[in-house]
């Protein structure tokens, strides 16, 4: 049995979506995309996930093909149609290109067709069903050698893509990246939150780290339990002293990390303010 996937208006096997070689989001990344996570059928973040792929679109010049009840409705066939083979913790993977152009040219073409891809996958369940068994993360730390707009969900990822290799091959689950002042920017496929002395700090949005959708809940739920939250510059030496590290992202949710570099972090376990905001996003996220 094969996952059905979403292409250009037609539903099928995952296995058989093809698109041309000409597609400028093959050539080129030059296209959006968004990972929106799902628990029993039930969306997380689902306007705050399209607010954001709509100024990306906007931001690329690229038309955005549906509304959002038209996208809403494209997840909910790919949860239904995928239930049985994925289960009831199911991302999916939305992606829109600029479209197929003829000619090999970075400049693009006025009237091209976005080509409008989407797939579900299976998650990791929630981490609020069992916290207990959690299993802290080991990241690296390294300089961040991407681009410079990186608040964009561009579909170009290579930057990413070898920084995680990297962390991969040394046998980490991520990378922490910092820039050239040495301030933490987010990791290769999450954001970053620390805490101190029990108030949680993540770094302020700008052009180096995306505005993570899972972030934005988080430090919503957080405020909503009157738990101190802020956002401020975050060195590479606070992050090392920190008292507890998270990575968020739809699919690890909020993640707490244990070693940083080979440097434990607090006593070597997920923390107690972690727990706290693991309890305050499960009561949030749906909302």
């Amino acid at each position: 049995m094969t996952t059905l996937a979403f292409l250009n208006n037609q539903y099928l096997p995952l296995s058989e979506a093809k698109i041309s070689p000409m597609d400028r989001g093959f050539l080129f990344g030059d296209g959006i995309y968004e990972v929106i996570p799902s628990f029993d059928g039930r969306i997380v973040g689902f306007s705050a996930h399209m607010q954001r792929m709509e100024n990306g679109l906007r931001a690329l010049e690229i038309d955005n093909p549906y509304d959002r009840d038209g996208w809403k409705s494209i997840m909910q066939a790919l949860l239904e149609r995928n239930n049985q083979e994925l289960g009831d913790s199911v991302g999916v993977y939305l992606h829109i290109s600029r479209g197929m152009q003829l000619t090999r040219s970075h400049g693009y073409s006025e009237d091209l067709t976005p080509t409008v891809f989407a797939f579900a996958f299976k998650i990791p369940p929630s981490h609020s069903s069992q916290p207990e068994k959690v299993q802290g993360l080991s990241v690296s730390l390294a300089k961040d050698l991407r681009w410079q707009r990186c608040h964009i969900k561009s579909t170009s990822l290579l930057g990413n893509v070898l920084h995680f290799q990297e962390a991969k091959r040394g046998g980490k689950h991520e990378s922490i990246l910092f820039n050239s002042q040495k301030e933490i920017t987010e990791a290769t496929t999450s954001n970053v939150f620390i805490v101190e002395q029990g108030i949680v700090r993540t770094p302020p949005l700008d052009n180096q780290l995306l505005p993570g959708i899972t972030r934005k809940l988080v430090i919503e739920s957080l405020i909503n339990e009157n738990i101190q939250v802020e956002e401020v510059v975050i060195t590479a030496e606070r992050l090392l002293n920190a008292d507890e590290v998270w990575l968020t992202s739809s699919s690890k949710e909020i993640a707490p990390v244990i070693s940083v570099d080979g440097n434990q972090v607090g006593n070597g376990e997920p923390g107690p303010v972690w727990r706290k905001a693991l309890l305050a996003y499960d009561l949030y996220k749906f909302s």
